[in-house]
Order: structure tokens, then sequence, then C-alpha cells
């Protein structure tokens, strides 16, 4: 029972939906609650974001979740991604009785990386059933001793081997679920001594130690199809959040060699200054491809959805490239799956 992940596929269209192209908008946003009302489809049909994200607040039980998604693709008229944030620990928006309750990513390392690609592919099937297809995981981030606890279990370890390794088994897992996996959060988050949902962590290390420590788990998982920035400023490149500079966004490209589709982490976050819209903009003009809005008014997300514009054409062709992994879950049987997992962590 392997888990390499299937061989790339493009996504299954439902006859109706047009394939993605440079007039979605260049979001990808959250909504509102566990129903899609008329005045939010229609919201949603003209702002035509590129994808949309779900947290807690949309999640009741499997058969709602289910008509959920399905929605939100029938009010953009297309198999647009739906996201989620489901890294386990802290960080989960499904959860028990419905869903597994996974372990924090440190936590899951302890017990090597086939348990990693193991819980990885089980938990891409209980999102797959329910039409998510996208997981903002695996965290790329290296932790260290004095990293926030905001983020610190959410790193898979304290070394870049550990990292990488544990990341690669994460996202292999995932993609063979027919899950595309979002790596997290780029170019390295884990020097972080401030929690960014509040303030900017800022960074004041050389390049060439980011480059051996913090970039290398990225570099090494460079080829995986989505990445979501960080909001930090290195004082090594400029004064601003890398998810507004484009200073840090070419070194993502360039010096990690990250070609795949890049949106920012939530631009209502506090790190970001300025109003969501003239955060959006800035995102956009440092070379983010997409901009990732999760719990703002209608009006904001509105303006921010005007102020992103539509997706450029090199952001589209990333998004094509993006998508066309977006395969089939494998054939493996889930229950034995488990049952490895479980002899696995016994052993443990």
């Amino acid at each position: 029972m392997s888990l390499t992940p299937a061989n790339p596929a493009p996504p299954p269209s439902g006859g109706a939906f047009a394939s993605p192209g440079p007039r979605h908008g260049a979001t990808i946003l959250g909504v509102e609650g566990l129903t899609l009302g008329a005045d939010e489809r229609a919201f949603l049909r003209d702002a035509d974001p590129w994808g949309f994200i779900l947290f807690a607040r949309n999640v009741a039980d499997p058969a709602q979740l289910a008509r959920l998604t399905a929605d939100l693709r029938e009010a953009v008229g297309r198999d647009a991604v739906v996201m989620v944030d489901q890294e386990g620990g802290r960080v989960q928006r499904l959860t028990a009785p419905h869903w597994t309750d996974w372990p924090a990513a440190m936590d899951s390392a302890a017990d090597g990386a086939r348990a990693v690609a193991l819980r990885h592919r089980l938990m891409g099937q209980e999102l797959r059933a329910v039409g998510i297809d996208a997981d903002a995981a695996p965290c790329l981030d290296v932790a260290d001793a004095e990293t926030h606890p905001f983020l610190r279990n959410r790193c898979f370890g304290t070394d870049t081997d550990t990292v990488a390794r544990m990341g690669r088994a994460a996202a292999d897992g995932l993609m063979a679920a027919g899950v595309l996996p979002i790596v997290k959060h780029m170019p390295g988050h884990g020097r972080a001594r401030v929690d960014s949902h509040h303030d900017l962590p800022v960074l004041d290390v050389a390049l060439d130690a980011l480059d051996a420590r913090d970039f290398a788990p990225f570099r090494a998982l460079a080829d995986l199809p989505l990445g979501m920035t960080a909001h930090i400023r290195l004082t090594a490149l400029d004064d601003r959040p890398a998810t507004a500079s484009p200073a840090a966004i070419a070194l993502i490209r360039e010096r990690i060699g990250f070609g795949g589709l890049l949106m920012s982490d939530d631009i209502g976050m506090n790190a970001l200054s300025g109003t969501p819209a003239e955060r959006a903009a800035a995102a956009i003009a440092a070379g983010c491809d997409l901009v990732l809005v999760c719990n703002l008014t209608r009006a904001e997300f509105a303006a921010v959805a005007e102020a992103a514009g539509p997706m450029s054409e090199a952001a589209a062709a990333r998004a094509t490239a993006a998508l066309a992994r977006r395969g089939p879950p494998d054939d493996a049987d889930p229950a034995a799956l488990r049952a490895e997992l479980d002899a696995l962590t016994r052993r443990a």
C-alpha cells in the first residue's frame, strides 16, 4: 500500500465548470457561516475568487460541509479549490466526533516519517470526502527553543533534515488522497518570537544563516504546487513584512526556487499595517499570486477583492499547473492504512 502520490491529472471538471483563467479574482476568500445565503452567493459570483478557505464557523457535520463546498463551487460556476487549515493539534477545523483529532506536527514526527505519511493520507481522505481539496499544511518552519508557542509544536522539528523529511511525508500523504498541500510559512517563520496574528516578528539574522536553516526545508520541497508567505520582516532585506516585500518574494522565487502558486498568509492578521485593501494591494504588488482573506466584514472582503484585482497571466499559469496536480485519490484501503498506523504508534 504505497503513499506515492497519484500521477498528475487534470481536476474533475464537473461538466459545466470552466478552466481557470487570468480573470478569476486574485483572492482566496472565507465565507460567513454554515450555508450560503442568496446575497453571499451573489457577492461570490461577482468577486469570483480563485478559491475558498473554511473555518470552524463553517463546519457542523459531514453532510452540511459537503453541501457547503458544493454550493461554493456552484456559486462561481467551476471546480474551485476549497482549502482548510487541518494541521493537527491546536490547528484543525474538522474535529471529533465527526472527524479524527490528529496530533500536532511535532508529536506526529516523533512516530517517524511513515506515520506522518499515513496520518496525512487519512486526513486527506476525510477532507476530500466533504469536498475539501487543499490543506494549509505542511508547516516547514524550523523550530528552536525560543519559537513562539503559537507556532512551536506546529513545526515538525528543530533541524532542517527532520522538517524536510517529515514535510515531504506529509505532502505525499495528502497528495495520495487527492488533496493539494500548501507549504508554509515562506521563507521561514521558526525564529519568530512574537505571534504574527498580533505583532510583526522581526528577524535580525544574516541571509546566509537563514539560508542554511530557515530556507532549507522550503528549498527541499520547492517542487510542490502551492505555498503561503510568512508575515515576518527580514532586516537583511528591507523594512517590510515578507508578504508585502518584493525582495522577499524574489528570494522565495530565486534563492529558494519555489515555482508554484504563492498566496499570502491571512491579510487580516495584525502583523500587517494599513487597511485590508491596502494590505491586499501591497501583497499583489510585491509578487504574491493570491491574497488570502479569512475573517473580515463583507464590505472589507469586497474592498480586498477590488484591490487585489484579477490574477496576473503568470499567476494564472501557475494556478493551472497547480490544479493539474489535483488528481483523484489513490486506491489504498483506508482501513488497512489506519491499521498500519495503529501498529506503528503502538510500537512507538
